[in-house]
């Protein structure tokens, strides 16, 4: 349940601040990524490079950068919106106070208040201050707003008392956290299904600095990618090099070259569902040269040798798995629909959208299109916004 899901781990300043770091680690066992943010008194406790070295990502502390001003301030409204599940472990009275009470005054409640997915708070202090009154209504009072609450376990305290407020172990947190996860995912026809959409062009390097490639956006193949993930898909968005922003709520992986995504692909190929709207250029230089091509003056010619890249939806084909869905993408400037049927048979699909690249609101990075939807005994037409299309294309697909 936790593989491929994206977490959040709060830690606030508490002495049990060092189990984090083993509950980070079991967190990615489980196939999750995981972001830090702590408070600044955690960072007493466990320095915030640990966490850094071993989530392989910045970690967020403070929301304004004195050394950077203005530099990732909102990095709290990117957060809350990439994140599945926000688990603070563990989480002191004060924290817990400030998130009841809607305080913001550091990285970590900053990120809550923007968070738009479920939140598990694991209260973890001396017996004595979790069994105060405050303590008690302000729990009471977070269990009432709709945040997750783990009960702490009992045991021998950092105070030297045995009592209540021990941090759960990891494996407690963890199963509570994919039970939560279970509960808030997206259900919809492709829930549980895996799907991998691609989306932009490829970069074929004549030298450092020339490349043959196309103008294609990845519009069209994130709008495919967020339609997916509407009807509950676990999605996984390969692209090119695009300068479209890319929801941060998607699982992401970046090629540049035709080389680069059939790599990828051999890794993806058992996905159950496969979407290839990526504009992959067709040829490639035969040799590439590791240093920038002078021109030589006099009017003088420079020939290129090309050659074929991989074709890789025609790979998918032959590899295809039983009851693996594959739908392609074909532009063309003639001849639409001949040529979208014979690429649809001859490569083994299941569906294949078609767009003329010479029609009025069609084709490379505009936000409309014009798609053929095209299967063994369907033709459809849909013109409109891209995002429209792609719900509509989908819905056709999967007979909604």
């Amino acid at each position: 349940m936790l593989a491929g899901k994206r977490i959040i781990l709060g830690v606030t300043g508490g002495i049990a601040a060092y189990k984090a770091v083993y509950l980070l680690r079991d967190f990615q066992k489980a196939g999750a990524e995981v972001r830090v943010t702590m408070t600044p008194s955690a960072t007493r406790f466990v320095g915030s490079e640990t966490f850094a070295a071993l989530s392989r990502n910045e970690v967020a502390v403070e929301v304004f950068n004195d050394t950077e001003p203005g530099k990732n301030w909102t990095k709290h409204i990117h957060w809350g919106e990439w994140a599945d599940l926000f688990v603070i472990a563990p989480c002191t009275a004060n924290t817990l106070s400030k998130i009841v009470h809607g305080q913001s005054d550091n990285m970590l409640t900053s990120t809550l208040l923007a968070a738009r997915c479920p939140i598990l708070i694991c209260p973890t202090m001396d017996g004595e201050m979790y069994e105060s009154s405050s303590v008690s209504k302000n729990l009471k009072e977070a269990g009432e707003l709709g945040f997750y609450i783990l009960e702490p376990d009992t045991g021998y305290l950092a105070s030297g008392l045995d009592a209540i407020g021990r941090l759960p172990e990891p494996d407690a947190i963890i199963k509570r956290s994919a039970e939560i996860i279970k509960d808030h995912q997206i259900q919809g026809p492709l829930t549980g299904k895996k799907v991998i959409v691609t989306a932009g062009p490829t970069r074929e390097f004549i030298d450092p600095v020339r490349f043959i490639s196309n103008p294609s956006s990845g519009k069209m193949g994130i709008a495919m990618a967020e339609a997916a993930r509407a009807l509950g898909a676990d999605i996984t968005l390969l692209h090119g090099p695009i300068k479209e922003p890319i929801p941060d709520r998607l699982q992401t992986e970046q090629f540049i070259t035709a080389d680069d995504l059939f790599e990828m692909m051999k890794e993806h190929q058992n996905a159950e569902i496969v979407i290839m709207a990526a504009a992959v250029a067709d040829f490639k230089p035969d040799s590439s040269s590791d240093k920038k091509i002078k021109k030589q003056g006099s009017g003088s010619s420079l020939k290129i040798d090309l050659t074929e890249t991989p074709d890789i939806l025609a790979w998918l084909g032959n590899q295809k798995k039983e009851n693996q869905i594959l739908i392609g993408f074909a532009m063309e400037t003639e001849n639409l629909i001949e040529n979208a049927h014979t690429k649809l048979k001859k490569k083994n699909l299941n569906w294949i959208c078609a767009n003329q690249l010479n029609s009025e609101g069609s084709g490379f990075e505009g936000d409309t299109n014009t798609i053929h939807l095209l299967g063994p005994d369907t033709q459809k037409e849909f013109t409109g916004q891209k995002s429209e299309i792609a719900s509509k294309i989908l819905s056709e697909i999967f007979d909604l």
